[in-house]
């Protein structure tokens, strides 16, 4: 089973409901959603495509981040939907367990029924004529995951590095919903 536009559909209104400030902000996507545009193709460009991130925090309140080759950027780990994903959670866990060896079962997630991410993320991808990819949006839907002890074991074909850093370096939005929900220091 792969993630459905149904569930994208649901997902997104769960979270407008929680968020109902966001709506203009989520106006691109709506767009798409609209248009009829197949967003959980990777090969969708027309405006863009779903993504799962993972906003992963630790005991003492920092969120991991990894290096992103391609890109060259500090980001949260995730990536492309897969036709394999059952679920936009679960897509979040798969690409955190890929790119940082963190395995899903050593992860605290939202419970199954609590389908809302923490954050959804529209952000610019720069075109790429290697990939024949021209420059398009990614709707990255990010789920806050917790874990108390890890062994970060990088996927060097796509990330350089990785930093556990404060909530603070993150954009003021995603810190914030991310800030009374994560556990603290011992």
């Amino acid at each position: 089973m792969t993630v459905t536009r149904p569930e994208i559909d649901h997902v997104l209104s769960k979270y407008l409901d929680r968020h109902p400030g966001e709506t203009d902000d989520m106006a691109l996507l709506l767009h798409a959603l609209d248009e009829g545009h197949d967003i959980t193709s990777r090969k969708e460009f027309r405006a863009g495509h779903v993504t799962a991130g993972a906003a992963v925090v630790d005991t003492q309140g920092r969120v991991l981040m990894i290096r992103h080759k391609t890109l060259d950027r500090w980001l949260l780990p995730g990536g492309h939907l897969e036709p394999e994903d059952q679920s936009l959670l679960g897509a979040s866990l798969r690409e955190l367990e890929e790119e940082t060896g963190i395995p899903w079962q050593q992860v605290v997630s939202p419970p199954a029924h609590d389908v809302t991410p923490a954050d959804i993320d529209i952000h610019k991808i720069p075109a790429n004529p290697a990939k024949d990819e021209p420059e398009h949006h990614h709707f990255d839907f990010r789920y806050a995951h917790w874990v108390e002890e890890t062994d970060v074991r990088l996927q060097f074909d796509e990330v350089t590095d990785f930093a556990w850093r404060p909530l603070s370096d993150l954009p003021t939005n995603l810190a914030r919903k991310l800030e009374p929900v994560a556990p603290t220091g011992n």
